[in-house]
């Protein structure tokens, strides 16, 4: 799982490989652990969990189920900035 840190505190949370977006397991405004399942992809009949690369918010989804993405592309944000995560 790649991530970019960006301004604030937050994560860009990337795609690794061109796929399609089988199934996206969290909301905007949901609070997750590092490690928890946010979306997962589909390619070659495999699936492909992306998870998150540390605790924080799901600031957004710029994606939606069935989409194309490509290796690189922004598929949501992860502020983890939130003091308090319990």
């Amino acid at each position: 799982m790649f991530s970019k840190d960006t301004p604030m505190a937050q994560t860009k949370v990337l795609s690794e490989l061109n796929a399609m977006v089988w199934k996206i397991e969290v909301a905007a405004g949901q609070r997750v652990a590092a490690g928890d399942t946010l979306i997962v992809l589909e390619a070659m009949k495999m699936e492909i969990p992306v998870t998150a690369p540390r605790a924080g918010v799901i600031s957004a989804i710029l994606i939606t189920e069935k989409q194309m993405v490509a290796e690189g592309e922004t598929l949501a944000v992860l502020d983890s900035s939130v003091a308090d995560l319990s």
